[in-house]
């Protein structure tokens, strides 16, 4: 059921009146801060004690303008996003109110920076003598399952499916299952990642026969001043789960060439493996299921092929169909 909002009535209804009408009116929490960044600022540009049917349209491009002209470009599109959604409440409801003019558009999303490793150098980098087994592990389990860091960093070792090679992660943005009274809240709806060869050898060799707690844990145990939630440490060994930053510190420790922070990043390998597929010939949609993504245009930026590969398409287009 729809949130009944009582706004004032028996005088214009001024910016902050409709602002805060509008963002009572949400019930989701998390867009509530989302939205509460872009219309709050941008009532305070226009000036809260106006009323709401003497601005317009164009001083609303402008507030957005010089809030968030120079902002990221998916900084801009969300707070530009949250201000149409404010300004078609207001007409929804009948209220004289402006509108976000046309020439603020929203951005294209520019392709990511993010390289993508050569399959041999991804090889090469496992294969090295001075890799820790731990290190290797998750290395090759993150390219082989094209998965984010912090799924695969995040799994335990009861959530293994061996014989399957699978396991479920909380993905990013996971939704919250529907839940009664005194069930916990970390009860999401999860998704199914998938290994190989590779990963299957590495593993069984870095659990040695433990079989609860996190798969990747730190060498040493968690300082007494830390508080480490209980699924973030393993019961028979006290070592704590491996961090996201620790992890990415030592993969730069392992590639950097010019200094500490100049090596490769985690998120590498989930480009490089669906790069690789790509290359390989794996359909969009194949893509789609590996890397649960559910927008093709995300998948686009993840897939960069390399100029050999290009270089053997077009071969395809050599007359007399030479390549035979």
């Amino acid at each position: 059921m729809p949130t009944v909002v009582q706004l004032p009535a028996g005088k214009a209804l001024t910016v902050r009146a409709v602002a805060d009408a509008f963002l009572d009116s949400l019930r989701n929490p998390n867009t509530v801060r989302s939205y509460g960044v872009g219309v709050g600022k941008t009532a305070e540009r226009l000036g809260v004690a106006r009323p709401i049917g003497s601005v317009a349209d164009d001083e609303i491009g402008e507030a957005l303008e010089l809030l968030w002209g120079t902002a990221a470009v998916n900084t801009w599109n969300a707070r530009r996003a949250a201000v149409l959604s404010w300004l078609g409440w207001c007409e929804s409801y009948g209220y004289d109110s402006p509108a976000v003019p046309a020439w603020t558009k929203r951005l294209a999303v520019p392709d990511s920076e993010t390289p993508a490793r050569s399959n041999m150098a991804v090889d090469r980098l496992i294969a090295r003598r001075e890799v820790h087994l731990r290190e290797k592990t998750l290395w090759r389990m993150l390219y082989e399952t094209a998965g984010r860091s912090e799924e695969i960093l995040g799994v335990n070792i009861e959530d293994l499916d061996f014989a399957a090679r699978s396991c479920p992660v909380k993905a990013k943005g996971a939704r919250s299952k529907a839940r009664r009274r005194g069930q916990a809240r970390e009860d999401f709806v999860l998704e199914t990642v998938y290994w190989d060869a590779g990963t299957a050898r590495l593993l069984p060799r870095l659990l040695r026969g433990r079989t609860r707690g996190p798969v990747f844990v730190t060498h040493r145990r968690p300082g007494p001043g830390k508080i480490v939630s209980l699924r973030d440490v393993c019961p028979d060994t006290g070592l704590a789960r491996l961090s996201y930053g620790q992890a990415r510190a030592l993969l730069d420790e392992h590639t950097a060439v010019h200094g500490p922070g100049t090596g490769w990043d985690l998120h590498e390998y989930r480009h490089s493996a669906l790069t690789h597929l790509g290359e390989q010939g794996a359909s969009l949609l194949m893509l789609m299921a590996k890397s649960r993504h559910k927008k093709p245009e995300n998948v686009r930026r993840y897939f960069k092929p390399s100029p050999e590969a290009i270089s053997e398409l077009t071969s395809l287009l050599a007359p007399g169909n030479a390549r035979r």
